[in-house]
């Protein structure tokens, strides 16, 4: 079989990333809700994955590693902590419906700026013109447009505009370095260039954030509020202890070859591609 659908899962794991979805499920049970030993291997890789994500994406506390169900888990929680009912917000014109839904149930006040394909400078121009609250993909699943996000995120910086960064086709292809964005949040799925499986996520928090679920968290729990520290703020209930547990070892994979190796591997396919597709008539 030839897969040319990797933009919206990756099938073919890592084998460290199958084996360890299934120690998890043999081994692990639920962070923060004992102190037996399977609790405690849980809650070891939890943080163990948190840590390495940190590296990775150069995030300095790994308490603002955020653990979602999937990038639009994670963006709704990013979008409902930036855009108030109402409020203006500029988009990029190659936004997911992850994006644009949970803004319709917010505001109708949207503007696009940048709808040309492959032109950075026009898309510059339209944010340095347009510039407000802004949510952004930093590579288009349909197109494959690298958007030119690091200089979007300087041009909100220097007018102290929130950013949200859609990392959905970047995390683990191309540099997403947190740091250096300087972004409000930065949301992005396990299961495609993280190699993680399905039903895994990653939120990275720069800003206050306001959780989208309550309940419970293994932490605090005679508070009838959720608690105000990152990240069991945001992680209510049980963990995808076996998900995340395949996240770690897709991103220690990524951390071991490198994002900058993967992606010449990718745009090498790419070319034998074309190539190969050229000599097929019609």
């Amino acid at each position: 079989m030839i897969y040319l659908d990797n933009a919206a899962t990756s099938l073919i794991k890592p084998v460290g990333v199958e084996n360890a979805v299934v120690n998890a499920m043999r081994s692990m049970a639920s962070p923060g809700r004992g102190a037996h030993a399977p609790a405690m291997r849980a809650a070891e890789t939890v943080f163990e994955c948190r840590e390495a994500a940190a590296r990775l994406f150069k995030v300095a506390d790994a308490e603002n590693v955020v653990f979602t169900m999937n990038a639009t888990h994670a963006l709704n929680i990013a979008i409902r902590s930036v855009v108030k009912p109402g409020r203006r917000v500029l988009v990029s014109g190659f936004e997911h419906n992850s994006v644009t839904r949970p803004l319709r149930m917010l505001t109708d006040d949207i503007t696009v700026a940048g709808s040309r394909l492959f032109d950075e400078e026009n898309t510059l121009s339209e944010f340095d013109e347009k510039l407000r609250r802004v949510v952004c993909t930093h590579v288009s699943n349909a197109f494959g447009y690298i958007l030119p996000v690091y200089e979007i995120a300087a041009l909100c910086r220097r007018a102290g505009v929130p950013l949200i960064v859609d990392a959905s086709q970047s995390a683990g292809v191309l540099d997403v370095d947190f740091a250096r964005l300087g972004a409000a949040f930065v949301a992005m799925p396990g299961h495609k260039g993280l190699f993680g499986p399905q039903g895994t996520g990653i939120l990275l928090c720069g800003a206050d954030a306001l959780p989208l679920m309550s309940g419970g968290s293994g932490s605090d729990s005679i508070s009838q509020t959720m608690p105000d520290y990152l990240p069991d703020r945001l992680e209510a209930g049980t963990h995808n202890v076996c998900g995340v547990a395949g996240l770690l070892a897709g991103i220690k994979y990524v951390s071991e070859i490198g994002t900058d190796a993967i992606l010449a591997h990718e745009r090498a396919l790419l070319v034998r591609m074309i190539r190969g597709l050229s000599e097929v008539r019609g």
